[in-house]
């Protein structure tokens, strides 16, 4: 991967709005299709807003996605916003959430019934990966890091739908954040579902801080 200092163009990276399974405390991870909720649109609709005033109409910015279904849709209504075609947008494997294993889709209570606390409460991170397969976090950073690898020379901006857990990692590497120990990767602070950040040479700013449930 480039230097921070030589990656081209800047990275507005943002979580999908709110899903049903948000909304019903069920774990989501890196499960395909979980729909937004009407809050969720309207989490997406305020991204597009703020990212069309930032941005205008019809910016020269790469969209990008977790081929998630939530990941999607939250694209679709931002890309309406900016006058862009969804159609022309790239969706990549690598930018999909923290896989959960056996514990995909099921309820926190029901899971932290049989296991006790799955969430370090200081961090917004799970404590242990999911059995079954489930992944952790330095996986997701050798991932993102092979997206980063190549889009790195792209001239133009790019925006980047994700997920609460994957975006940390990918800020974490791009902005140089520490090696967190319980994670065995670097993880950038939590943000509410619905926010965007643009990162720039490893430097991070908010570009709009949503109102959707957090950390992650």
């Amino acid at each position: 991967m480039a230097s921070k200092a030589e990656r081209q163009g800047r990275d507005f990276i943002a979580r999908h709005g709110e899903t049903v399974f948000n909304a019903g405390h069920r774990l989501q991870g890196d499960h395909a299709h979980t729909p937004l909720t009407r809050a969720g649109f309207a989490q997406a609709d305020e991204m597009g807003r703020a990212l069309r005033e930032a941005l205008g109409a019809k910016p020269a910015i790469t969209l990008w996605a977790s081929p998630t279904g939530r990941a999607l849709q939250t694209l679709a209504v931002i890309a309406e916003h900016l006058e862009l075609d969804l159609h022309g947008a790239n969706a990549d494997e690598r930018l999909i959430e923290i896989g959960m294993g056996a514990w995909g889709g099921r309820y926190y209570a029901e899971v932290m019934e049989e296991v006790g606390p799955i969430i370090d409460n200081a961090t917004g991170l799970f404590n242990q990966p999911a059995p079954g397969g489930g992944e952790w976090y330095d996986a997701i950073a050798a991932r993102v890091t092979g997206w980063l690898a190549d889009t790195d020379r792209d001239s133009s901006d790019r925006l980047v739908i994700m997920h609460g857990m994957s975006s940390r990692v990918l800020r974490g590497v791009m902005t140089g954040a520490p090696i967190l120990d319980s994670a065995n990767a670097p993880v950038a602070a939590g943000l509410p579902q619905g926010s965007v950040v643009m990162i720039e040479r490893g430097v991070e700013t908010i570009t709009h801080l949503g109102t959707g449930q957090a950390p992650a």
